[in-house]
């Protein structure tokens, strides 16, 4: 019954919340409640840098873990998450090679050792591992109760995964990888709230004093989707945005808004440092040469607006106007230039897009 109690509970975590820390912890709460561990821990896979690293650590030496990356291979938790084979040693002194192994790292204070794989399918997402557990729950039945704990831990993580995934495709757009309006809007929101007064206290820690924003919108688009097609237009837009996110770098975001148009969000950045990199975007787009390895050369400028909030507008949707009208004034005059609000146009090295480029997309 106790069992089918600690069944019911996590099962009931997994029904009531998708979050994954929530549901592990309660996890890990009952695995300890019955097997009484020193030490236990649970670590996951990154699959970015195919290593383990510790999301959750109780016990003694628990805060010196946090951070502490395990190679696969190594060590208890690196072996049995590199073999997905479960790992139970009731008493590390009756064990030649366990007895070493803790003798080797007289700093653990090894007795006993538990350590068992979450697997889902053929993969494995991480290890369970416990250190001086009670020596006689570590029975084949045990080891089983253990394993269907695992598999909780292994649908939890499941479950996470496919939740982050959804919220990813929701903000993200399918053809260039960038940001959407939708995410654009989002992080205005917090930009704005973050600027945004909220103590008159003087020794309160100082917020970004302001953020930029950029409005892009391709020249002449529409002539090259006519002259190439949908396909070439689709990809040449992908490239595109490849080309703003590497050119924008990690501290700011870049968005797809819709159709031919970009927009890049810059936090704490003023107008002066705005306009900088603002002229350095339009002349590198100017400068790219895109789908060279479809056989072509293509080439393409933009009309650039920006704003700076709060200065040019102090709401989500009036800094969005501002950046706007000014990307449009560029638009009805000269194309391939910056506008800037309260500065007027400011035309990146190089001048405009000459004729010859604007019906082919060719220099």
């Amino acid at each position: 019954m106790d069992h089918l109690r600690v069944f019911h509970d996590v099962a009931r975590s997994l029904t009531t919340t998708l979050e994954l820390e929530e549901i592990l912890l309660a996890i890990m709460d009952k695995m300890a409640n019955f097997f009484g561990p020193e030490r236990w821990s649970l670590l996951m896979i990154d699959p970015d840098s195919n290593d383990l690293y510790y999301a959750i650590a109780v016990g003694e030496d628990s805060k010196s873990l946090k951070g502490l990356r395990v190679p696969l291979g190594q060590g208890v938790a690196g072996w049995v998450a590199s073999t997905g084979n479960p790992l139970v040693v009731p008493d590390v002194s009756l064990d030649p090679h366990w007895s070493a192994f803790a003798r080797s790292h007289p700093d653990l204070k090894i007795s006993s050792i538990a350590c068992v794989p979450i697997r889902s399918g053929e993969n494995t997402l991480g290890v369970i591992q416990l250190l001086n557990s009670k020596l006689d729950l570590l029975s084949e039945y045990s080891i089983s109760f253990l394993r269907i704990l695992c598999d909780y831990a292994a649908i939890a993580i499941q479950n996470a995964r496919s939740l982050a995934l959804i919220q990813e495709l929701s903000i993200t757009d399918d053809c260039t990888g960038l940001f959407n309006a939708r995410r654009l809007y989002t992080m205005l929101e917090e930009q704005v709230t973050l600027i945004a007064p909220t103590s008159t206290n003087p020794l309160e820690k100082a917020h970004p004093l302001a953020f930029s924003l950029v409005f892009i919108d391709l020249d002449y688009f529409k002539s090259i989707n006519d002259t190439y097609g949908h396909l070439v237009g689709s990809r040449l837009l992908a490239e595109v945005g490849s080309l703003l996110r590497r050119m924008v770098g990690p501290e700011a975001s870049a968005f797809r808004y819709g159709g031919d148009e970009f927009v890049v969000l810059l936090p704490a950045t003023g107008k002066d440092a705005a306009i900088a990199l603002t002229l350095a975007l339009c002349q590198g787009l100017r400068d790219a040469t895109f789908l060279q390895s479809d056989g072509l050369t293509l080439h393409l400028s933009g009309s650039f607006g920006l704003a700076t909030f709060p200065e040019d507008g102090a709401s989500v949707h009036t800094i969005l106007r501002s950046a706007d009208s000014m990307m449009y004034d560029v638009k009805n005059s000269t194309r391939d230039n910056v506008a800037v609000v309260g500065r007027g146009r400011l035309m990146a090295a190089g001048g405009p897009i000459s004729a010859d480029r604007k019906a082919s997309g060719r220099r």
